[in-house]
C-alpha cells in the first residue's frame, strides 16, 4: 500500500463537519430519511415529476426555495450540461449566523424554458430522498436569476476521478466500506422504486470522511410496477459500459439492471477508477457480453468481491442479488475482514 498522502481531488477548503446538516424540516410528506422504514419504502414512495403538468408544480412540492442573498459563491468547480458547478457558503435559518459548505449549481442565463425545467427536475427527484448515501438537497433558487439548486458539498469530487488520483492507497476494507455505502444508497432509492439508469463511479460523491454518496439524477425515471419493475426510456444515449445487456437491447432499466451496473462500479473501485473495457468500442463491449465475455478481476482483488461482481453480472436479471442482499453481504465481509484475505485468481 502506497503510504504518501491522500490527494483530495476537489477542493482546498478546510471542511469542518462532514455531517449533514438538513437545512430545514423535510417538506410535507416526506418523513425524515423513511423513518421508521428501513426494512422497505412503506408509506414512501418515488413520484416522477414528469407526471405533473407543471414543472414547476413539483418543484415547490419537493425542493425548499432559499433566498439567493442567503448564498455566497466561492469558487468554480465545474461544468455541468446545464451551467456551472460552483463551491459555495449557505448561511442557514433563522438568524444566517451559522454558514455551511454547499455545491451549487447554476442554469446558464438565457436559457430555454426546456432547459429550466429539465434543470430543476433534478432538484424535483432529488427533493424525495433523504438518506446517509445519496447527496442531500438543502434546496433552490428559482425567485432570482441565476437559477440554482444547492446540494452538501462533498469535498473530494466524483469517486473515478478520487480514486485514478489515489492509486494504490487504500486498505481493501477501506474500498469495501466504499462498496457498501454505494450499495445501502442505491438499496433506498431501488426500496422507493426508483430506478438510477446511469450508475457508475463518476456518478457517486464522494466527501472528506470518504463517505460515498449517489449523485446525477438527471437520466433516472420511477419504475412501472405494471410492468414488473421494468422502465423503458423514450430513446436518449445509454453509457453501455455500464448498462446491462436487456436494458441496452430492449431498453428494459430495472432496479435488477442498476445492480448489474453496480458490478461495474464494484470493478471500477477495486481497479482504483481504471475504464471499463479499457479502448474497446461499444460495439466490441456489446457483443463480449452477450457471448459470456466477464471483466477479469481486478488486480488484488479479493476473490469475495470478485463473486459479487460476476453475481451482479448474470445475464438472466431473476438471478442476480438484490441491493439488499448485496449490502448484506458487504456488511458481513466488512464484519470477517478475514473473508477478504484470498484474493481471486484470473483463470
Amino acid at each position: 500500500m502506497d503510504s504518501s498522502p491522500i490527494v483530495t481531488t476537489h477542493t482546498n477548503n478546510k471542511s469542518k463537519s462532514s455531517l449533514t446538516t438538513p437545512l430545514f424540516t423535510p417538506a410535507v410528506g416526506v418523513t425524515a430519511a423513511g423513518a421508521g422504514n428501513a426494512g422497505g419504502a412503506g408509506a414512501r414512495s418515488y413520484v416522477d415529476p414528469h407526471t405533473y403538468e407543471d414543472p414547476n408544480q413539483a418543484v415547490r412540492e419537493f425542493a425548499r426555495e432559499i433566498d439567493a442573498g442567503y448564498i455566497t459563491i466561492e469558487a468554480i468547480i465545474g461544468g455541468g450540461e446545464f451551467g456551472d458547478v460552483c463551491r459555495g457558503k449557505l448561511k442557514l435559518p433563522p438568524d444566517g449566523r451559522t454558514e455551511i459548505d454547499v455545491a451549487i449549481k447554476t442554469l446558464k442565463p438565457g436559457s430555454a424554458d426546456k432547459a429550466r425545467n429539465d434543470f430543476l427536475t433534478e432538484a424535483s427527484i432529488m427533493g424525495q430522498f433523504e438518506h446517509p448515501n445519496v447527496i442531500f438537497l438543502q434546496g433552490v433558487v428559482t425567485k432570482s436569476n441565476p437559477v440554482m439548486i444547492i446540494t452538501e458539498f462533498m469535498e473530494n469530487g466524483s469517486l473515478d476521478t478520487f480514486l485514478r488520483a489515489n492509486d494504490g492507497k487504500f486498505q481493501v476494507l477501506q474500498l469495501v466500506g466504499m462498496l457498501r455505502g454505494i450499495a445501502s444508497g442505491m438499496q433506498y432509492l431501488a426500496e422507493m422504486n426508483y430506478v438510477h439508469r446511469d450508475l457508475a463511479a463518476r456518478n457517486v460523491l464522494v466527501n472528506a470522511a470518504l463517505v460515498c454518496k449517489i449523485a446525477d439524477f438527471g437520466l433516472s425515471r420511477e419504475i412501472e410496477s405494471a410492468t414488473e419493475g421494468a422502465y423503458t426510456t423514450r430513446g436518449g444515449k445509454i453509457p453501455v459500459r455500464w448498462t446491462a445487456p436487456e436494458a441496452i437491447a430492449f431498453r428494459k432499466f430495472t432496479s435488477a439492471s442498476d445492480v448489474w451496473s453496480m458490478g461495474i462500479v464494484c470493478w471500477e473501485v477495486m481497479s482504483y477508477g481504471e475504464r471499463p473495457y479499457w479502448n474497446w468500442s461499444n460495439q466490441d463491449v456489446i457483443k463480449s457480453i452477450e457471448k459470456g465475455y466477464r471483466l477479469p478481476a481486478p488486480m488484488d482483488c479479493p476473490e469475495a468481491i470478485y463473486q459479487l461482481m460476476l453475481d451482479c453480472w448474470q445475464k438472466e436479471r431473476t438471478h442476480r442479488p438484490t441491493f439488499s442482499n448485496l449490502t448484506q453481504t458487504l456488511d458481513k465481509l466488512i464484519r470477517s475482514p478475514d473473508t477478504l484475505r484470498k484474493i481471486a485468481q484470473n483463470r
